[in-house]
């Protein structure tokens, strides 16, 4: 016995610790059991307060919805309102109009139509109940009736009278607002419509369904006076509540929801703690159990997110994949390969030839091709190559095919693998724009033949008429007996003549967009050209004539007809503005001065002004001035500025207008110096097409 005494009293001491342990893990036990309980009761705390919130949310959106159904109610029953009084304008057209409004709109009881002094000229009842007023008459109701009206002609549109009870003839009643609606015309009041709304109605058909089966809606005045009522009865403790005002013009009503459902049960929020709790306390053993095969897990997740990226990476292309091993069997295809030939997945696999995505009279080709490509008699072209294939419904599409060999982990060719793009679209939308391309050029072609015969009818109006003017000056000294002018006339006329003749030569090379023939005049020969035909007009008119070209102003680099032209058309212009304008003494300046260049090396330029005294033109026909067809004279075509506009353009320069102080306009254009003999030429300007 002794000798076993010193063995147990070595055990013995060294139970304290353990006691000790367990102490401590019972301890920490408890704390979690208690931390946990902790966790649970604030959860369904939150839970509870989360819910109620909740519902409260969800019941003041359901309010301010049901608030603006009731005004855009409202404002859609006005707009019928005023489309009644737009197209009725006798009482019996009026009254028709107005019964088809109370058997659709269900919230008005009583439609009236009055005059600008509130008589009434006709009124139509609703065919669902008695006739309003029939107990104690429209009496009673007229102050209402005169503020709403008196309120909406201040604000010049709808306005509404506060709510009042109308006693009917079973013992009940009704709260009605009534609706002023004013007339006008020609910004006088022609009179009144006045409509009566039923509240509980306007509840029961502005308000959606969908909450007056789950809620009750009710009007209310500002001190809590219930005015109408709309929804089912109450089911159990009402506890939530919200409120919204309807701020009507000459009328505030309170629309209030109340719903249905009580405060949160404690029951369904405790069995979810039990249930998290249950949760906590798996995980935990799941927790301990996979710290033994945390490796093991950690191997698969990390081999499941590679295939997991793989595949969504794959998912992801546009680009449809397939794969094939050396006998042409189809080993792999991702979605978007079946989306493309419209094939799935178990539909293709383990597919060889024919595919059924070939069209038939390319399998024999298609065949060929492979059967060289699985030979490895012929590398794919690294670009790859276009093919068509045939959809599962039989539809073509247009493919460029990328194929690569398939090599495994040991560097052995297993198959190929090909990428495919649907080109169908690309190809589409070339073959569009290759039409459009034809169809721009045919409205171009059509547009130059409508231009060339604007631009021949235009030139040659001035041409022909100082023929007709010459011809007839000639008649009338024949008939006077004097023939010393008539060579003149007839050298005049035959110039005319050769100047239409230049006009349509110049005018077809304008259309055929090529360089017009250009050569070096001097301005001073541009403006003696054109002036017989001024000072023939300017006579007529009694307008002064004034040039003013210094000398060494050199010569410009034009198509001097088409330049003429330009000038002819400014001094006509500004001699029929001065006549239009009765200009007490008319005079007409036309002016040249050589323009040095901006920069060393520049171009030089020589600015023709054409300078009136008529009454200038317009801010509102500045804007339009240089547009195509647009003229404010009676037998004007509108091309005259916009063709000299082109003109000068196409010579490279600018044709501008300013103001002339102190009355008329000033209109300038540029032309470029003629190039010197010896100095380079410069670039041709490309013709605007």
């Amino acid at each position: 016995m002794s000798a076993l005494a010193p063995p147990l009293l070595r055990v013995l001491p060294s139970s304290a610790p353990l006691r000790r342990s367990l102490g401590a893990r019972w301890a920490l036990w408890a704390l979690l059991v208690a931390l946990v309980a902790l966790v649970l009761g604030t959860l369904v705390w939150l839970a509870g307060r989360y819910e109620a919130t909740q519902v409260q949310f969800n019941l003041d959106r359901d309010a301010a919805a049901a608030a603006a159904d009731i005004r855009s109610g409202l404002a859609r029953n006005a707009q019928s309102l005023q489309a009644l009084q737009a197209t009725s304008s006798d009482p019996q057209e009026w009254h028709a109009g107005a019964s088809q409004l109370l058997r659709e709109q269900h919230e008005w009881l009583r439609i009236e139509w009055r005059d600008a002094q509130l008589r009434t000229l006709a009124v139509a009842e609703t065919p669902y109940l008695a006739p309003l007023f029939e107990r104690f008459g429209r009496s009673q109701a007229q102050p209402d009736v005169l503020l709403a009206c008196a309120h909406g002609r201040r604000v010049g549109g709808p306005a509404y009278s506060t709510s009042y009870f109308v006693p009917q003839t079973d013992g009940l009643g009704l709260e009605v607002m009534e609706l002023c609606l004013p007339q006008m015309q020609g910004g006088e009041i022609t009179g009144y419509v006045v409509a009566t709304y039923s509240l509980s109605e306007v509840l029961a058909r502005l308000v959606g369904p969908q909450l007056a089966r789950s809620q009750q809606a009710s009007f209310n005045e500002v001190d809590g006076t219930r005015l109408a009522l709309a929804g089912l009865a109450q089911r159990g403790s009402r506890t939530f509540t919200s409120q919204q005002l309807l701020d009507l013009p000459g009328n505030t009503i309170l629309l209030r929801l109340d719903s249905w459902r009580v405060a949160p049960d404690l029951f369904p929020n405790v069995l979810t703690a039990l249930v998290t709790a249950m949760s906590i306390t798996l995980v935990v053993v799941l927790s301990l159990l996979v710290k033994d095969v945390r490796r093991r897990v950690q191997v698969e997740q990390d081999l499941a997110e590679a295939l997991a990226f793989r595949k969504a990476m794959e998912d992801s292309l546009v680009t449809g994949l397939r794969a094939r091993d050396l006998q042409g069997r189809i080993t792999y295809v991702n979605p978007a390969f079946c989306e493309m030939v419209g094939f799935s997945a178990e539909e293709l696999m383990g597919r060889s030839v024919p595919a059924p995505y070939w069209p038939p009279e390319l399998a024999g080709e298609y065949q060929k091709r492979q059967e060289i490509r699985l030979a490895g008699q012929h590398a794919p072209p690294r670009e790859g190559f276009e093919s068509v294939f045939m959809r599962k419904d039989g539809s073509r599409i247009s493919v460029l095919i990328i194929e690569a060999p398939l090599i495994n982990a040991q560097g052995v060719q297993t198959g190929w693998m090909s990428a495919f793009l649907d080109v169908s679209e690309q190809r589409r939308v070339e073959e569009l724009s290759r039409a459009s391309q034809e169809r721009l050029q045919a409205t171009a072609r059509l547009a130059t033949v409508g231009e060339m015969a604007s631009l021949l009818s235009h030139e040659l109006n001035q041409p022909l008429a100082a023929i007709a003017s010459y011809a007839t000056g000639s008649l009338n000294l024949l008939q006077g007996g004097a023939v010393d002018g008539i060579e003149l006339a007839l050298q005049r006329i035959a110039q005319q003549a050769e100047r239409a003749g230049k006009v349509i030569r110049s005018v077809h090379d304008f259309v055929r967009r090529r360089e017009q023939a250009r050569e070096p005049v001097a301005p001073q020969a541009l403006v003696d050209a054109v002036m017989p035909l001024v000072n023939l007009q300017a006579r007529k008119l009694g307008v002064t004539v004034v040039t003013r070209l210094p000398s060494g102003l050199g010569q410009v680099e034009c198509d001097r007809t088409m330049v003429e032209q330009v000038l002819l058309n400014l001094a006509r212009n500004a001699m029929q503005a001065m006549d239009a304008g009765h200009v007490q003494r008319p005079s007409l300046t036309l002016q040249a001065r050589r323009v040095r260049p901006a920069e060393p090396g520049g171009k030089s330029w020589v600015e023709f002004s054409v300078i009136d005294v008529g009454p200038g033109i317009s801010p509102e026909v500045r804007q339009q001035l240089f547009t195509p067809f647009f003229t404010t004279k009676a037998e004007g075509m509108g091309l005259g500025l916009s063709l000299c506009r082109t003109v000068i353009e196409q010579h490279g320069g600018a044709l501008v207008f300013e103001p002339h102080v102190p009355q008329g306009t000033i209109f300038r254009f540029t032309l470029p110096v003629a190039q010197t003999a010896g100095a380079p030429a410069a670039a041709p300007h490309p013709v605007s097409a």
